[in-house]
């Protein structure tokens, strides 16, 4: 249940100036799980305000580089994958665990069996594209500086470039503003939780002897990940026992160098950095991701490990399922559709913070004992078929299913496939601009600009959400599928 948030401002003394008009969502950060929301908001046509604290421009010093198999999905139900497929450095069909021991992603049920090996800085890019084609600035060097909601609205008190405080009025406002929330403070929300990892070692360098694909390998000294980012320069990301100094020490190549070769036996010939980094890694999660009319997701609902590389793909689901009921409440559907974000997706968030943590924990064992053990257990295990189906179905998200009410059919909350129809078409295709798609009715008078009918076999019709999960099965009546319609996406648009 939403909890009462409190009202709160750092700006009660200073003058304030209200901005005119009134917009319908107010999205906080401009990162990939921001830029994701924003886009799906006004492709739903819902009026999108987008603020960032940070200047214009790209950075390319991110830290996630790996995209699953489910987010290209996603990606592929916005017409988005292959543009990002065009700045991806590799793939990985396979990735190492532990020892000799490795996930076999390559049997995965989806046109992307493997993780992408793409700089956080090409996905946002290719979301901010699609931005710049639906019309829609970011407004960069804005900060949020204090918060206030009634029952009608949400009030967002925001100091932009030439410093000057100005307040903007939505219906509704999303926090996506990472680990350090100004959102999560300013509506009390807690953030319990501690650090798990320190001393975690970054930098982009050049390599004289590169290894032929991404690379990861951990032993009882420390682990170390390389992978390319497509221009000449990798990403090193190590970790060393014997080094784990405090985020703000100071970071030589020869300390990245030495860690690697703990990790590989060698640096790959690592030269001329253009960026070293510490960072430390901290576990937590916000109790709720929604306080009346705000609502969190991404890094400032939840944190975890960066082992299984899953912190981007979270947050960017996080988007796809808020997005979808935001557009849907707006267009008349039932506001307690909202309460769905918290029931669907702190859930996953919990398991991702307890497989990522888990994963960690294994990879650093200290004793030899230890390190023996995990290095003869985990490839039998993970050389079960079964085994492997469940950690692969989990790291690469294809396996998330949300909860389903008493009575409802065996379908509702699990992943709807794609699916090649008899047309030619597919059906993430149909899902585009926060559509939703009925399987097994060709056409319902009154529905067409929202929803796609598709013709399916079986006995039974099937209402796909936008996010690409089950929302509803039943008979292939009108009247079943009108009521579930207006529960699912508001009123019908016209008759």
């Amino acid at each position: 249940m939403a909890t009462k948030s409190p009202q709160r401002s750092s700006d009660e003394h200073t003058s304030v100036r209200p901005e005119t008009g009134r917009t319908s969502v107010v999205v906080v950060g401009a990162g990939p799980t921001g830029l994701l929301l924003a886009g799906d908001l006004v492709e739903a046509g819902v009026d999108v305000t987008l603020i960032e604290k940070r200047p214009a421009g790209l950075s390319n010093l991110s830290r996630a580089f790996g995209i699953h198999a489910r987010t290209m999905e996603m990606l592929d139900m916005r017409g988005l994958a292959q543009e990002l497929l065009t700045y991806a450095s590799s793939t990985m069909d396979r990735i190492a665990a532990f020892g000799n021991a490795e996930l076999d992603l390559s049997g995965l049920p989806t046109a992307y069996p493997y993780l992408l090996v793409c700089s956080q800085t090409f996905v946002e890019r290719v979301l901010r594209d699609r931005l710049d084609r639906l019309g829609v600035a970011v407004r960069h060097d804005t900060e949020v500086t204090g918060l206030a909601q009634d029952a009608d609205g949400v009030s967002l008190t925001v100091r932009g470039p030439g410093g000057e405080a100005t307040t903007l009025r939505a219906d509704y406002a999303v926090g996506c503003d990472g680990v350090r929330s100004t959102v999560r403070g300013l509506i009390g929300l807690p953030f319990p939780g501690g650090p798990v990892m320190r001393g975690i070692m970054l930098a982009d360098v050049e390599l004289a002897d590169p290894p032929p694909m991404p690379t990861v390998h951990t032993n009882r000294h420390g682990f170390a990940f390389v992978a390319p980012f497509g221009d000449g320069f990798w990403r090193v990301t190590a970790w060393s026992r014997a080094d784990q100094a405090d985020d703000d020490a100071p970071l030589s190549l020869e300390q990245v160098s030495a860690a690697a070769r703990q990790a590989f036996g060698t640096d790959y010939g690592m030269h001329s950095p253009r960026w070293v980094s510490r960072f430390h890694s901290d576990e937590r999660q916000a109790p709720e991701y929604r306080a009346g009319r705000v609502f969190l997701a991404g890094d400032a609902a939840h944190c975890h490990t960066p082992a299984g590389g899953q912190g981007m793909n979270t947050g960017m689901q996080d988007a796809a399922n808020l997005s979808w009921r935001l557009g849907s409440v707006a267009r008349g559907a039932d506001p307690g559709l909202l309460d769905g974000y918290q029931a669907d997706r702190h859930p996953v968030g919990a398991q991702v913070l307890r497989s990522s943590g888990r994963m960690a924990r294994i990879a650093t064992v200290r004793s030899r004992l230890g390190v023996a053990v995990r290095d003869m257990v985990a490839p039998l295990v993970l050389g079960s078929a079964w085994a492997t189906r469940i950690a692969t179905m989990q790291i690469s998200g294809l396996g998330i299913a949300y909860g389903r009410a008493p009575g409802d059919a065996a379908s509702v909350g699990t992943r709807a496939p794609d699916r090649r129809l008899p047309n030619g078409s597919r059906l993430f295709e149909h899902l585009r601009n926060g559509r939703f798609a009925v399987l097994g009715r060709t056409s319902l008078p009154g529905w067409g600009d929202r929803v796609a009918f598709l013709p399916s076999p079986g006995r039974q019709a099937t209402l796909v959400r936008p996010d690409g999960h089950v929302a509803w099965s039943g008979p292939p009546g009108p009247r079943d599928i009108e009521e579930a319609l207006r529960a699912w996406c508001g009123e019908p648009p016209s008759r």
